[in-house]
């Protein structure tokens, strides 16, 4: 009766074991899926890359010391905001190739500027209230190598915005 008790305790051990084994290497799985880059063959842009863009697009565009790229089609008239202001902002992103990625409707939406990517907090304030015009954001002032969500790491961004009030 004991070295039968003992073997079941050895093949549920051992059982026990496989399925831990089994466990990890499923999670394994997962994470590393989980965390892969789905754009595979998405290769990261380049400061070269916005230059084309501008070049392509006879934009008149000025830079940053950060390397942000903007356009001011309209300065605007009214409060300039700061870098962690409150602003409401319409707005229209897409890759350099033209696809949209996100978009807010015409009444924009609001959010602190120390709450966004880096280029926002950077070039909103470029723009008084009223203010319209382009930002085209290397990938380390938006969502770096990693991306998020529908954005490949390594992508410039493009937003026309509209800087509807300071809130």
């Amino acid at each position: 009766m004991e070295k039968r008790f003992i073997r079941i305790i050895r093949v549920y051990s051992l059982k026990n074991h496989q399925m831990k084994a089994h466990l990890f290497l499923f999670f394994s799985v997962f994470i590393f899926l989980a965390c892969s880059n789905n754009d595979a063959d998405f290769e990261p842009q380049t400061e070269e890359d916005i230059i084309k863009y501008i070049e392509d697009n006879d934009l008149s565009a000025n830079r940053t010391n950060s390397g942000l790229y903007y356009v001011i089609n309209n300065s605007g008239s009214g409060t300039r905001p700061t870098s962690s202001s409150n602003v409401t902002v319409a707005y229209k992103g897409y890759f350099l190739n033209g696809t949209v990625f996100d978009e807010s409707d015409a009444d924009g939406i609001s959010f602190g500027l120390n709450q966004v990517i880096s280029g926002w907090t950077e070039g909103i304030p470029l723009f008084k209230e009223g203010g319209e015009g382009l930002l085209l954001v290397p990938s380390n002032l938006g969502y770096g190598a990693n991306g998020r969500n529908s954005i490949p790491g390594g992508a410039v961004l493009v937003f026309d915005i509209k800087l509807i009030s300071v809130n």
